[in-house]
């Protein structure tokens, strides 16, 4: 029986070397063979790294190239046999680009079979030859499957909720022993002691806030991996909230701006400082709300509202709505100084806050974006980021942004991020798009 004509994953060790023979690679067949006992399914899944890494350890240049050539060309010709046996890596590896561009050449196969042009596709295929990085680099974002696991969501909507209810009863505490203006006078800062007061400046503050918070929900209810977005917002938002009640507890700050009327007001029982936590809490801590307190100075809670929304919203679109992302820093910034200007925090206050949001925001993505980091120290990672090990456990690629309308059938509507842009074009200006690609060019 001819070797090719015995599907490639009921091949034995013996085939194999037949197969080794057959290409030129003589020298490899007792270490393939004998030595490490390689058979059909095991050859179908071998890659370059393989080659070369032990316990193979293949010292030649060449025949790692040339081996690796013959690798993809029997894999490209056995493609759903390899994607069958191939499942997803736990970790970004060369493996991974195995898959993705088996599972690209399948695409385009399947793509040119029904194109009316399906000569000119072939002739394009054999001169333009597909790369495995190259594949990996322009894979399309449907490819990438990412369970929603919507209870996560519930769960850290759960932690949330603690955080923020933990929040008001700690603004209320701190309330309570908030320092005596006149024996403790404002702190000297540069930033408050150089700009006048402005008027209402904090209410634009949170103008800001809900105006980055609608689009954020917007975001939220078309992206396609929303309970995934959806708990990463509930975590990072929770965390910092829960390090926000620890610096405002172990400090008392002086207040900041004499014309604040901040006077501590002891409450009579536990049951009454449950109340008006409940106030701060339903409220959202937010003044337009009726909301006053006074002694959670250190760090600016409004500032990381507006910074961390404003990062999710730059960081889940896609980069070439450039109006939107512009739009989201200038709300951020101008949020920022707002509080200033209302003299309600000290400047030290904003800046921790936004230190702390930016740097938690990136640290959790940058780990959950290179998963080969997560694994490598995986055990750390359980002890050190318990929130982050349970939520990001089945995440194994960068969540890509990609669209759809929960409200009708998939089947009907699905987006990507291209689309949107053409949506958003047609909505908005055109010189703001063309102005922004001169700028590139």
């Amino acid at each position: 029986m001819n070797l090719m004509d015995k599907p490639v994953n009921k091949w034995s060790a013996e085939d194999v070397g037949n197969w080794l023979s057959t290409n030129g690679f003589q020298r490899y067949v007792q270490q393939f063979r004998d030595d490490h006992q390689i058979d059909g399914i095991c050859l179908l899944t071998l890659t370059e790294d393989d080659l070369r890494s032990p316990p193979l350890l293949i010292q030649v240049l060449g025949d790692i190239k040339r081996l690796g050539i013959a690798l993809r060309s029997l894999q490209e010709a056995n493609t759903e046999l390899v994607l069958s046996v191939i499942s997803r890596p736990q970790i970004l590896s060369s493996l991974d680009k195995t898959y993705m561009w088996l599972k690209q050449r399948q695409l385009i196969d399947s793509n040119s079979d029904h194109s009316p042009n399906h000569n000119h596709h072939h002739h394009n295929h054999h001169h333009f030859p597909l790369t495995a990085d190259r594949l990996l680099l322009t894979t399309e974002p449907e490819l990438v499957e990412i369970k929603p696991e919507s209870w996560k969501a519930l769960i850290a909507m759960i932690y949330f909720f603690a955080a923020t209810w933990i929040t008001a009863i700690i603004m209320v505490i701190v309330h309570d022993r908030v320092p005596d203006m006149q024996t403790y006078p404002p702190l000297p800062d540069i930033f408050l002691d150089n700009i006048p007061l402005i008027p209402h400046a904090f209410d634009m503050c949170e103008v800001c806030g809900l105006v980055l918070f609608i689009t954020w929900i917007v975001v939220l209810i078309f992206h396609k991996h929303r309970f995934v977005l959806l708990r990463r917002m509930f975590s990072l938002f929770g965390s910092v909230f829960f390090l926000r009640c620890v610096t405002m507890l172990i400090t008392s700050l002086s207040v900041p701006g004499r014309h604040l009327q901040c006077k501590a007001r002891p409450y009579g029982s536990w049951l009454e400082r449950l109340h008006q936590a409940f106030v701060i809490w339903q409220g959202g801590g937010m003044s337009i709300q009726g909301v006053r307190t006074c002694g959670d100075y250190m760090f600016s809670g409004h500032t990381v509202v507006i910074t961390l929304l404003n990062f999710f919203i730059t960081e889940y679109t896609p980069p070439t709505l450039y109006l939107v992302h512009t739009l989201s820093w200038v709300f951020n910034l101008f949020g920022i100084f707002f509080i200033l200007a209302a003299h309600e925090h000290y400047s030290i206050d904003v800046f921790i806050a936004f230190y702390i949001s930016t740097r938690l925001f990136l640290y959790y993505h940058s780990l959950a974006n290179n998963q080969a980091l997560y694994q490598n120290d995986r055990k750390r990672t359980r002890i050190w980021f318990p929130l982050f090990y349970f939520f990001e456990s089945g995440v194994q690629d960068i969540v890509p942004n990609v669209y759809d309308n929960p409200f009708v059938s998939r089947r009907n509507w699905n987006y990507n991020p291209s689309s949107v842009c053409l949506f958003f074009k047609k909505l908005l200006p055109n010189n703001i798009f063309t102005k922004n690609s001169e700028k590139q060019l």
